[in-house]
């Protein structure tokens, strides 16, 4: 249930470095130390749809498994750098964190209006309220969806201009609280496109990343997982072998559609794999569910309140898992099915069947 080799250099730094997982300007410093030592970019974080796609899932996994609250900053980084690369957006400056707010809640839209053309491409000026952005204080930039003549447009951001305004009052989250989600007031804020119209979510790497939060959620629950196992090392009566059983076969069925799945991008990385992603993201949120109720089924409320590391996982994970859509991705899963002809990226393809083996 290791979400990669113990000797990875991501993996091997956080397992030295001391910080306060509460604290939101805590969570900031390790990620600037994180950009600072280039585990950020290739070799240690590959680009996805490249042929190491797997690679970059396992150091997903292996900042998940340490801290949900961190991976929720570095996946938001190192995909916003994905996303600037794929898109021939602005070059990040050197030692820049940023995120990627593209949450469109009924309430809060920030509008987007062309002021000049220059060599870089076009600039515009945002204006409105940009909710749900995890990190918002501790961030030096962001890619920001936005409107620009009712359509859908991606804007780079620097958030030291002082037309941004933050707000974190309406973040009361127990779970994941120190990304302090907040709403980010844009007043005539210069910024620039990135990509034209629609591109952001018709690109090939939207997908990509979608499927790469599941890396996250996993590792996380193999964390949780290792806290089962271990106290099974120490005790292991029927009733807890038979809960670390069914944790084993949540996770081994999870990881394996990850490595499938990256399989698949890295294989047709310019096709649109929502389908791929879509089951990915679902089997493992499935996963990750399961690994929640039969540790703690096992293990009672001890580790609840006794393990802090332990507890805070169990808060934040559910949080985190939010980020899928339930029902309503099920249901596109399904749609998609039907649109794409019932196909299958398995191996063993029977006809006409995406399930038979």
């Amino acid at each position: 249930m290791q979400t990669s080799h113990p000797a990875h250099p991501v993996a091997t730094f956080l397992g030295k470095t001391r910080f306060a997982a509460d604290d939101p300007l805590a969570l900031g410093a390790v990620l600037a130390d994180l950009i600072e030592h280039e585990f950020d970019r290739a070799p240690h974080m590959p680009l996805p749809g490249q042929g190491e796609t797997l690679s970059r899932w396992c150091v997903l996994a292996d900042v998940a498994a340490h801290d949900l609250g961190l991976v929720k900053l570095y996946e938001g980084h190192t995909d916003a750098l994905a996303i600037l690369a794929e898109l021939h957006g602005p070059t990040p400056p050197s030692g820049s964190k940023w995120g990627v707010w593209a949450a469109e809640s009924p309430n809060a839209r920030v509008r987007a209006t062309r002021e000049t053309i220059g060599s870089n491409g076009a600039d515009v000026v945002l204006d409105g309220t940009k909710a749900w952005c995890s990190g918002a204080g501790v961030l030096s930039h962001a890619l920001v969806t936005a409107w620009l003549d009712d359509q859908p447009v991606l804007a780079a951001v620097a958030m030291n201009h002082p037309s941004v305004s933050i707000d974190t009052s309406n973040w009361q989250a127990v779970g994941m609280q120190a990304t302090a989600s907040a709403d980010v007031t844009f007043r005539g804020t210069r910024a620039t496109l990135v990509g034209n119209a629609h591109a952001y979510v018709n690109r090939p790497g939207f997908w990509h990343g979608g499927a790469g939060i599941a890396a996250c959620w996993y590792g996380a629950a193999a964390r949780i997982g290792e806290v089962l196992r271990d106290a099974c090392r120490q005790h292991a009566d029927p009733h807890r072998l038979a809960h670390l059983g069914a944790v084993d076969c949540a996770l081994a069925g999870a990881a394996s559609v990850l490595r499938e799945t990256a399989a698949h991008i890295d294989a047709h990385p310019h096709a649109i794999v929502q389908r791929e992603a879509l089951r990915a993201r679902l089997v493992v949120e499935d996963a990750a569910t399961a690994v929640m109720r039969h540790t703690t089924r096992a293990l009672g409320a001890g580790p609840l309140c006794r393990n802090g590391r332990f507890a805070r996982a169990m808060a934040d994970l559910p949080v985190f898992i939010r980020q899928s859509h339930a029902e309503r991705d099920l249901a596109a899963l399904g749609e998609t099915l039907l649109q794409e002809g019932g196909g299958s990226t398995h191996t063993c393809e029977p006809e006409n069947s995406p399930w038979t083996l």
